[in-house]
């Protein structure tokens, strides 16, 4: 096969013109991390966080976030079903302590309107 020059060859649709340089180029772009996150479970650390930090009661902060990472660990070594239980573990003791510090927050408000009401009349 003998060599031919780029500036020869006919592209799709177009016409060969010798004396002009022809490029078409096309790109096709995949986001495999994209495809891959879906259907990675997630692990829900930075709510663990939050709740450890902020929304603690019963000590649901920690042990969601020792779900957490262990989801973490989990997903890192490549065991996705376990790594899913423990992220849904992790998910659902955060629901939990969120609820709890939240009836928490409400009942002291509710508590000190009440008194401050009283002490007013």
């Amino acid at each position: 096969m003998s060599h031919v020059p780029p500036e020869h060859f006919q592209l799709q649709g177009g016409q060969v013109h010798p004396n002009v340089a022809h490029t078409s180029v096309q790109y096709t772009a995949v986001n495999v991390n994209q495809a891959m996150s879906r259907d990675m479970p997630r692990d829900h650390f930075v709510w663990s966080l939050w709740s450890f930090i902020c929304c603690n009661p019963l000590c649901l902060g920690l042990a969601a976030l020792i779900y957490s990472v262990k989801a973490r660990d989990r997903k890192v070594v490549g065991d996705i079903e376990a790594a899913r239980s423990h992220g849904s573990t992790a998910r659902d003791l955060n629901i939990a302590a969120t609820v709890i510090t939240s009836l928490i927050v409400v009942i002291v408000i509710l508590i000190y309107a009440v008194l401050m009401a009283q002490d007013a009349h």
